[in-house]
Formats: structure tokens, C-alpha cells, sequence
């Protein structure tokens, strides 16, 4: 354990002390018999991130709107999990609603104040950077033993052995087979100076511990694929051996490399701009297809195989995968194939996205029908969020600000902010703006204060070329965070200052973008949550959520103890009540 996760774990050592014993009775064991029934009817969680998937894109699919499909539902597959579910309609992801928290959120109960997870490229006071440069820039550097340090933290497909190809390594099928874990190059990675120096692996990045550790410490099999190496953050701290199975395509290789052909996929076919595709979400059509690479890995494991159908294992006990499709079709533009998001503010869907939704309920289908298939639907309990939103639903109102020409680092007067920033936030992969600014302050530079004297006499002007909202620094960074700094006074992952700009605007500067996550907006952090069951009565909850309560709520459901997860009891987070309230029901009609 590093420093970092010290900092946090440190002052709640008496309350992991005291947390009660496991209740291991439902959770199968890794041979793949069951324990015994004990107080849960559920015997396995099925895990499902619908990457942007508001509330009103699952309320608009499931009822059906007039002027798309003669006014059925165009997600025939969602709408019927939700007669046998329990749907939050007022969920709200992470703050910032990145895909990094925002799964960490939903895994460890826990957000950035707990787990440490603030963004997939972030800073850290702390930690030295890595010993080479990563495959986005972020330049190495050296690390000196026993003191604070600093660097940006870089946790998305910079940390591969070659980014280039799907496994993350040499090409897709290969003697080091389909990548994962050992995708990841140590020397890519960011070091712990109170640790010889050390390469800090992203499960041990995090500071608390996951669902997949508990599930798995109480004998559970356990499983999960998502789009970059990195995201084997979701094991939490340890040796690395909480995750079973892990799958994870590069989302962000070459499509068109010939190592990188798809089975089943056309895609120089299907995509009138193959030879120019960095990257599978360049394309409508490629990102179906990369997506289709994981929904034959969960097809496999219900089957009783390992994700690349290898050789037999256990049906996991909890499993899943993140869906980009519908994240892509909100966002993208395409040349000569057209735009994505929306036609209006009430969220119809374009063509475009309209596709991207009917590809993902169709795949969700297919799990449901090899569930039915394999005996296995009845006592599974299928989760349906999203790590994050997107903003703007009312595509008419982005606003995409160049950077660095006009985000909050370049549009200050007199001096530009960048001075006020680490060397590594101004390297070549850039400081942390999306449809948010994260700014950690080099306080040898600037103070936090004067730095934000320079962001209020730009905002505040008819001239507010960032289109800067709201800062939040100070005691509004206290409110939401623990407090910026080195230890043992502060947090060395939590920014200084956070920008979030009004409705609509974001930082990429990208032609190819008309939405983007990552910020404070209700379309950034509204998400769509079912948990589904087929002893479920349909309901409807209208009060406020968060989904940081997904944790807590799928080890209840297979008879675990949910203080077993350390975020869980350092930030109070609650069981959801209505999907409990359904399990007690289930085995009371029992």
C-alpha cells in the first residue's frame, strides 16, 4: 500500500476493525457450486454500462416517441427488463463524470474523496512519473526516493505496450494472447517514491476496495471487460488476483491494421473513411463492431467459458462489460456519413444514434436469451447504468472552444494560467479539460487564489471567451473533496481549482465532437439505473440517487455484507432501499 492510499485508509483503520464478518452463504464458489441458497434468491450479478445513457434516452426507448418507429419502443429489450425491474429515473454518476470515476463510483460505492479517482489523466503531489515517455506523451522523468514528487497520472491507453493494436501489445491473436493486464508497461506507469519507486498499477492506484475483491474473497468467480488495460483498476488494491477474467480491448487502437481485423466485421466495407480512422470511435460502424468483441466475451462466460472461449469456467458471479456505442453515437461527427446526437432537447435520437441504441438493446437481448438459454435468468440480477452521461442532450447548444486557444489554461489575462501548472499538465498530452477544467496549481508558481483571480476576471466579461460557469476552489472544493494538498494535511490527487463551464461548451476544439462528459451539467451526470429481475415488480423511483449506491446494493443482493467495502463505510453510502425492498419480497412470496 502507497502513501497515497494511506492518506485516506489510514484514519478509518478502527472502522475496518469493526466492520462486521461476510455473510458468504449466496455467493458461488470459484469451482462454480453454489454455497447454498442463505438469504438471497440472486446467485450472480450481470453488470451493464451503457457509456452516456441518460434517463431520458431509456425513457424515450423504452415508451417509444411518435416520430421514430410508428411510436413503439426501439429498445424492446430494455423495456422489458423494466416490467420485471426497478428503475431510478434521478441517478447521478460521479463528480467528474469521467469514465475513470464513474466506474469506480459504481464498483466501490465510493467517489473521488475515498477511491482517489479523479480523471483517466489527472495529478498526483505525490508520485513521480513514469520512467519513459507514454504512448500519448506524457514525458518520463525521474523519481527521487522518500519525498513528495508530482506528475500528471495518465490511466487510459498511454500505459499500453503499443496502443496501435487491439491487445495492447504485438496484434490481436498472438502468443501474448488478447491483452488485459499484461498489456500494461510498467515503465509507462507513474512510481510511489516511498516505495523503492515502484511502478503503481491501476488496481493499486485506487485506494479502496471493489466488489470483485469481496465477491471474490467470499469464493465468488469474477469477471469484467471494458475498453483500455488501465481499467483493471476495477480489482482494487492487492496482488492483482481479484479479477478472474479480464477483457479488455484497446477502444483506442488502429482500425486499420490487419492484426486488428474483427471477425465478422467489414468494417473497409462498411465505412466510407476506413483509411483514415485512428481509432474505433471514429466511426459509427467501428465502434459496433469493437463493442461486438465484448458482448462475445459475456456471451462466452454465461456459457461456462472463459471470455475468449478457451477453456470452461465458472459462470461468474458477477460480470459485465461498458457499452460504447451509444457514448459515440451522442457525440460523433462523421464525415460523409453524418452527424450523431440529438434532433431536439427533449433527446430524440438522430439516425445516426438511433442505430447505436438499437445495436446495444440488441445485444443486451442476446445475453438475455443465452441466460434463458443456460437456466441461468432467473436467478441473475441484471444491472443497467452508466459510468457517465453526455452534455448537451440539446445538440443545438454546443459550443466547442479550441484548446489551448480559448479554454480557462489560455484565456486569462496578462499571464496564461499554464505558468500557474506542473510541467507535466503542460506536456504534450495536456491538462485535464473536457467539458470540465481540473487545474492543480503549482503553488511555487502561483498561489490557488490569485489563479483564480485570473479565471474571474475573464468570466465574468461579455467577452467570457472559455465560457466559464462556475469555480469552484476553497471551501468549494472542501465541500466535495478532501482538501488539496500534501500529506498529511491534504489530498495530493484533489485539484485546486475546477472550472465548469455553462451548458453546452466544451474544451476539445475537436471538429468531429458535438458532446462531451466529464462535468458538473445535469446531462453529464444524469444516467439511466434498472436493476432487473424476473421475480421484480415493475417499479418507478423518482427521489434522487447515486450510482455509487450500485455497489453496495449488488452485495446485498447476493447475501454479502456491503460494509465490507471501505468506501462504502467512510462515505455512508446506502443500500438502494427499493431493490432490497424487492428481494425480501421475493423471498417472503417464497
Amino acid at each position: 500500500m502507497h502513501r497515497n492510499q494511506r492518506l485516506v485508509i489510514g484514519a478509518v483503520a478502527a472502522l475496518l476493525a469493526l466492520a462486521p464478518a461476510l455473510n458468504l452463504s449466496a455467493a458461488p464458489n470459484r469451482d462454480g457450486r453454489d454455497r447454498g441458497e442463505g438469504n438471497s434468491r440472486v446467485k450472480r450479478v450481470l453488470l451493464i454500462s451503457i457509456d452516456g445513457m441518460h434517463s431520458i434516452d431509456f425513457i424515450n426507448c423504452a415508451a417509444g416517441i411518435s416520430s421514430i418507429n410508428g411510436g413503439a419502443s426501439y429498445c424492446p429489450t430494455l423495456a422489458e427488463l423494466q416490467m420485471t425491474g426497478v428503475n431510478f429515473l434521478d441517478a447521478t454518476t460521479s463528480k467528474p463524470s469521467d469514465s475513470f470515476p464513474g466506474l469506480m463510483a459504481i464498483v466501490s460505492g465510493g467517489s473521488p474523496r475515498s477511491v482517489g479517482a479523479f480523471y483517466d489523466v489527472a495529478f498526483d503531489r505525490v508520485l513521480a512519473p513514469p520512467t519513459i515517455t507514454t504512448g500519448n506523451s506524457l514525458p518520463g522523468g525521474n523519481c527521487s526516493p522518500n519525498m513528495a514528487n508530482g506528475t500528471t497520472t495518465e490511466f487510459d491507453e498511454g500505459i499500453d505496450k503499443n496502443e496501435t493494436f487491439l491487445n495492447g501489445i504485438d496484434g490481436f491473436i498472438t502468443a501474448n494472447g488478447d491483452g488485459g493486464r499484461n498489456a500494461i508497461d510498467p515503465q509507462k506507469l507513474p512510481r510511489d517514491p516511498f516505495a523503492g519507486c515502484t511502478p503503481v498499477f491501476p488496481w493499486n492506484f485506487v485506494r479502496t476496495n471493489t466488489i470483485f475483491g469481496v465477491i471474490h474473497a467470499g469464493g465468488g468467480y469474477t469477471a469484467w471487460s471494458d475498453k483500455h488495460p488501465s481499467y483493471s483498476s476495477v480489482a482494487g488494491p492487492g496482488n492483482n488476483s481479484n479479477l478472474d477474467d479480464y477483457y479488455s480491448p484497446e477502444i483506442n487502437s488502429d482500425p486499420t491494421n490487419p492484426a486488428n481485423t474483427i471477425p465478422g466485421c467489414n468494417l473497409s466495407a462498411g465505412d466510407p473513411n476506413f483509411s483514415n480512422l485512428g481509432a474505433w470511435t471514429d466511426s459509427f460502424v467501428g465502434v459496433r463492431c469493437y463493442d461486438t468483441l465484448k458482448v462475445n466475451a459475456i456471451l462466452n462466460e454465461i456459457d461456462g467459458f472463459t471470455h475468449n472461449r478457451s477453456h470452461a469456467a465458472p459462470v461468474p458471479t458477477i460480470f459485465g462489460m461498458n457499452f460504447q456505442a451509444v457514448s459515440v453515437g451522442q457525440k460523433l461527427i462523421e464525415k460523409s456519413v453524418g452527424k450523431g446526437g440529438y434532433l431536439d432537447s427533449i433527446g430524440t435520437p438522430s439516425p445516426l444514434l438511433l442505430q447505436e441504441i438499437e445495436f446495444v438493446d440488441g445485444a443486451i437481448g442476446q445475453f438475455v436469451s443465452e441466460l434463458k438459454k443456460t437456466g441461468h435468468f432467473d436467478d441473475t440480477l441484471i444491472v443497467i447504468t452508466a459510468k457517465h452521461g453526455q452534455s448537451p442532450v440539446d445538440s443545438a447548444r454546443y459550443q466547442g472552444i479550441g484548446v489551448p486557444a480559448g479554454s480557462p489554461i489560455s484565456t486569462t489575462p496578462a499571464t496564461s494560467l499554464s505558468a500557474c501548472l506542473d510541467a507535466s499538465e503542460n506536456s504534450a498530452l495536456g491538462p485535464t479539460e473536457d467539458d470540465v477544467s481540473l487545474l492543480w496549481i503549482n503553488q511555487n508558481a502561483c498561489s490557488t487564489s490569485n489563479a483564480v483571480t485570473q479565471l474571474e476576471t475573464t468570466s465574468p466579461t461579455s467577452n467570457n471567451v472559455a465560457g466559464i460557469g462556475q469555480i469552484f476552489w476553497g471551501p468549494g472544493i472542501r465541500q466535495l473533496y478532501n482538501a488539496p494538498g500534501l500529506p498529511p494535511d491534504g489530498d495530493p490527487r484533489t485539484p485546486d481549482i475546477i472550472v465548469a463551464p455553462n451548458v453546452g461548451v466544451t474544451y476539445s476544439g475537436s471538429s468531429k465532437k458535438q458532446a462531451e462528459h466529464g462535468g458538473f451539467a445535469h446531462d453529464d451526470t444524469n444516467v439511466m439505473m434498472l436493476f432487473s429481475n424476473p421475480k421484480f415488480r415493475s417499479a418507478t423511483v423518482p427521489s434522487p440517487v447515486e450510482t455509487m449506491q450500485v455497489a453496495p446494493t449488488i452485495l446485498a443482493a447476493l447475501g454479502l455484507d456491503p460494509a465490507a467495502l471501505e468506501s462504502v463505510r467512510m462515505e455512508g453510502t446506502q443500500a438502494l432501499s427499493e431493490v432490497l425492498a424487492q428481494l425480501h419480497s421475493d423471498r417472503d412470496r417464497d
